[in-house]
């Protein structure tokens, strides 16, 4: 298999951490890839032109993270990060949704504030702010649904969370939050995590 990746990518990185925790990450190819300026030959790959995208042995190109990661689910015999059925898969469901909404706000805010200044809207920044705050909340009333087993749930909150450590180290998601934070601290430690940690380039 082939994964289409940048560094930096916290959707990437989810993937990453799926395949740490399925035992799969010997199988997969890392492609780095650029999709800014568009690459012609990456979109044909990914119509959309966005990281992560995953090209499997039978030569199918699968995208957003979220289907990736079912999928690399879909290739091992171990306890599933989708769980197949009932509360417990909808819990986990909610959750990826949870932390994939604080991803996809915080995206938006570190691309708004990389437009030029005069470009850049303090209204849309604060609106994407405002949905991480609530989510942050939502995952703290949640926060013993995070715990073990581990659940595509989990996994998203924990690398959208450090996500937020690695673009807003100034703004403490922390604060208020001691259950979140308390997991977190655990999740990190995990082997999957500690050998995805994003990095700016060199």
């Amino acid at each position: 298999m082939k994964l289409h990746w940048t560094p930096t990518s916290p959707y990437v990185r989810k993937v990453m951490v799926a395949a740490y925790e399925t035992g799969l990450d010997g199988r997969i190819e890392l492609i780095e890839t650029s999709f800014w300026p568009p690459d012609p030959g990456y979109a044909k790959i990914n119509p959309l032109g966005k990281v992560p995208a995953l090209v499997t042995d039978a030569g199918q190109a699968l995208f957003d993270s979220g289907v990736i990661c079912e999928y690399l689910d879909s290739l091992h015999d171990g306890t599933k990060l989708f769980p197949p059925a009932g509360e417990t898969r909808w819990q986990a469901l909610v959750l990826h949704s949870l932390a994939d909404g604080i991803l996809d706000a915080a995206v938006l805010r570190v691309m708004e504030r990389r437009r030029p200044g005069e470009l850049q809207s303090t209204e849309e920044i604060a609106r994407q702010k405002e949905k991480v705050e609530r989510a942050l909340d939502a995952l703290e009333e949640k926060a013993g649904a995070l715990e073990d087993p581990i659940t595509i749930g989990s996994v998203a909150a924990g690398c959208a969370l450090g996500y937020l450590d690695f673009r807003f180290a100034g703004e403490d998601w922390r604060d208020g939050r001691p259950k979140l934070t308390a997991w977190y601290e655990g999740f990190q430690a995990r082997p999957s995590m500690a050998a995805t940690v994003p990095r700016d380039p060199a």
